[in-house]
């Protein structure tokens, strides 16, 4: 493979256009984008470097006919530097994977665990021997808040723009609902986190997704946030298949 050429990242989902710009596996830039006519007014890659794309919005063939360009497309057959054990591959998440994928990037060698804060917070294992797991799938903050809002009389809907100054003890509804989101999360994310290091010794900790900033206190060793975790997936995804 050449060296000191770009790599592009494009996670494509259904309200946004993330990009990534990579070289030799250090990210670059980063940018997020909420409509496709802005995306493309950025979006010129040079001749020569290399473009990944995933989508869940487009398909192969109809992003070809968007963008025109040669790219890789990633989808449940393309050749990953990991094996993947996932006993219904079909079915997995392609953030998922690129996710444990990006993981492996930033930690060469030990177990890592991914865990991602969106919609839904999924937890993903990748052992030492590089074969990925599984893991598993929650509610996250937005739907958890939504939840209790919904499905109840009388309770609001709250919000949490940060973990700080959340105390256990709730004085009032809303605080006291803030207390059971935040802390329900983060004493998930800790059993998560003690039971795989419990069973596999020292375990590497990614935390990312649209909520990661907001559980910045968990941070201790080997515990690192990286909001950008699935774009780091994905360029080293991309340098496999073409030093392939």
């Amino acid at each position: 493979m050449e060296k000191n050429l770009r790599h592009w990242a494009i996670d494509i989902g259904n309200t946004r256009i993330k990009s990534g710009v990579f070289l030799n596996g250090k990210l670059l830039e980063t940018k997020s984008f909420t409509d496709l006519l802005s995306f493309q007014a950025y979006f010129r890659p040079k001749e020569g470097e290399q473009v990944i794309m995933v989508s869940v919005k487009w398909n192969e063939n109809e992003l070809k006919e968007i963008f025109n360009i040669p790219f890789l497309y990633f989808d449940h057959n393309t050749p990953l530097p990991i094996f993947n054990a996932y006993a219904s591959p079909g079915s997995l998440g392609l953030d998922r994977l690129a996710a444990v994928v990006g993981g492996r990037a930033l930690k060469s060698e030990g177990p890592v665990l991914c865990i991602d804060l969106g919609t839904c917070i999924t937890y993903d294992f990748l052992d030492g021997e590089n074969k990925y797991q599984g893991g598993a799938i929650s509610p996250g903050v937005a739907l958890r808040a939504r939840s209790m809002h919904e499905f109840t009389a009388r309770l609001p809907l709250v919000h949490l723009t940060t973990g700080e100054n959340i105390p256990i003890t709730g004085k009032d509804t809303v605080s006291c609902m803030q207390s059971g989101i935040f802390h329900g999360v983060a004493g998930e994310m800790k059993a998560y986190i003690r039971y795989y290091r419990e069973a596999f010794g020292q375990v590497y900790v990614f935390i990312c997704g649209g909520d990661a900033e907001i559980f910045e206190s968990l941070i201790k060793d080997h515990i690192f946030v990286i909001p950008n975790l699935v774009l780091y997936g994905l360029d080293r995804i991309l340098t496999y298949n073409v030093e392939k």
